[in-house]
């Protein structure tokens, strides 16, 4: 944080505001004139219009024969194969937005000199890191909100069949749940610029985590679980499902398993459940798409986790941060 900083320090404690609403105030507009940022930002947008449009031409042609169910979702859980859907853009580059936006929030105050120089104004110290995660996430919830406006708006164009009011809310809880979890890359970095004094340090531990999550987990909950419980052509049916309940449960200690199973959830209504089921299980079912109220009970834990984890690495950096002892460069 840089000279204007400790200047409206000043001046807005002077006027009686608090210490949290200058640094919140600061940081929001440093992020949005970040070229990181903007980067990010336009490189979603692009990819996001890209597979609204590609979806749209593929359900262009259903439409027009019959109308089905729930066509306005299906723009953000269509792909082609030459793009994915869209949720699969922002499953993938979210993490990165909120990786960048962070990880130099801490260590940067550090290497410029500026930290001990902004606790000595009546700001506290817990006001510095709050207003950064604040800011950083309300600097995600505008990103994510506006964009999935807009591509929606392109969306209803392209079809010209509006929404439902179910759909809206399912669009508009899948755009909180994608804020959600954004935030807990959002809290990763702020962690990880704390733990490491320097930025690029910082950055790699966070992409390092974000490959795991994303790539490894996956793996080494199949080798674990193939391990424990091996499988092959002749192996009973009880042995083949626990293998594979195995392997879900593992992999659902990534975040980014959790956020993919319930966003399906939330964008198709159709999704009855997440894990294997027996067949006598199907018998006496009602065939149909379930309720909102039915489906937020299906991806409950999963959003209940993902809120969990972002507090808690949240408590780890704000503990660590007011446990440090910070000397004038």
């Amino acid at each position: 944080m840089h000279e204007g900083v400790l200047a409206a320090a000043k001046k807005w404690v002077g006027r009686g505001s608090g210490g949290l609403w200058v640094v919140f105030r600061k940081e929001l507009a440093d992020n949005f004139s970040s070229a990181r940022f903007s980067i990010l930002f336009f490189l979603i947008l692009v990819a996001g219009i890209s597979a609204i449009y590609v979806a749209a031409q593929s359900i262009y042609q259903a439409v027009g024969q019959g109308e089905p169910e729930f066509v306005f979702l299906y723009l953000f859980t269509t792909g082609s194969g030459s793009l994915p859907p869209f949720i699969a853009f922002i499953s993938f580059l979210g993490p990165l937005v909120g990786l960048a936006l962070n990880f130099d929030a801490i260590n940067g105050e550090y290497n410029r000199n500026t930290l001990s120089r902004l606790l000595s104004q009546p700001i506290y110290r817990d006001d510095v890191i709050n207003g950064k995660f604040l800011a950083g996430l309300a600097a995600v919830a505008l990103m994510i909100f506006g964009l999935g406006l807009l591509v929606a708006g392109l969306g209803l164009l392209l079809i010209g069949v509006p929404p439902t009011t179910e759909e809206v809310v399912r669009l508009f809880l899948y755009l909180l749940l994608s804020v959600v979890y954004v935030a807990f890359w959002l809290a990763v970095s702020l962690l990880f610029s704390l733990l490491f004094r320097q930025a690029a340090t910082s950055a790699l531990a966070g992409i390092a985590v974000w490959l795991f999550f994303s790539v490894f987990v996956s793996l080494l909950a199949g080798i674990v679980a193939d391990g424990f419980f091996p499988v092959n052509d002749q192996s009973p049916p009880s042995e083949v499902l626990r293998n594979i309940r195995w392997k879900q449960n593992l992999s659902r200690i990534s975040p980014t398993t959790l956020y993919d199973e319930a966003t399906v959830t939330l964008l198709n209504p159709s999704v009855r459940t997440l894990g294997p089921f027996l067949l006598e299980q199907v018998f006496g079912a009602i065939p149909g798409p379930l309720s909102i109220g039915q489906s937020l009970l299906l991806v409950w834990p999963h959003i209940t986790c993902l809120v969990a984890a972002t507090m808690i690495i949240f408590a780890l950096a704000y503990y660590y941060f007011m446990r440090q002892e910070i000397r004038a460069g």
